[in-house]
């Protein structure tokens, strides 16, 4: 079985230039909240798992539909641009940069619009109740 066979890949959104680099999305059937120290960024019970393939296997990504955000995150001048999600936009709690968002994912990752992503060095993330 390869890479391109396994069936946990099934449904994987593929760039189209280079098969080998994909993600799937799955949802995440437990509570998640976000904290950047004692103040609660994100509370919720819609969030998406990002697991991706690219240049090497990277670790799992939480999204949080922007709906379950607990404080307003400001605009960092920043963005980048991935091939498989489109351009993300970075945010920031505190005047530090803490994550990011695709507003305008490509088609293929649209589950990912309005999405916000965090450092996991930078917040503390807890799974379940």
């Amino acid at each position: 079985m390869t890479l391109q066979t396994t069936p946990a890949l099934e449904g994987a959104i593929r760039n189209p230039d280079n098969p080998d680099h994909l993600m799937v999305i799955r949802d995440v059937p437990r509570r998640i909240r976000v904290y950047d120290g004692a103040a609660l960024i994100a509370d919720s019970k819609h969030a998406l798992r990002v697991l991706e393939i690219g240049k090497s296997f990277y670790d799992p990504v939480l999204y949080i539909p922007e709906a379950d955000l607990k404080t307003r995150l400001g605009h960092v001048d920043r963005t980048t641009f991935c091939p498989i999600k489109g351009e993300a936009s970075y945010v920031s709690h505190e005047a530090e940069e803490i994550g990011w968002v695709y507003r305008s994912p490509i088609a293929m990752a649209n589950r990912l619009k309005g999405h916000y992503a965090f450092w996991s060095a930078k917040v503390r993330v807890v799974e379940g109740e």
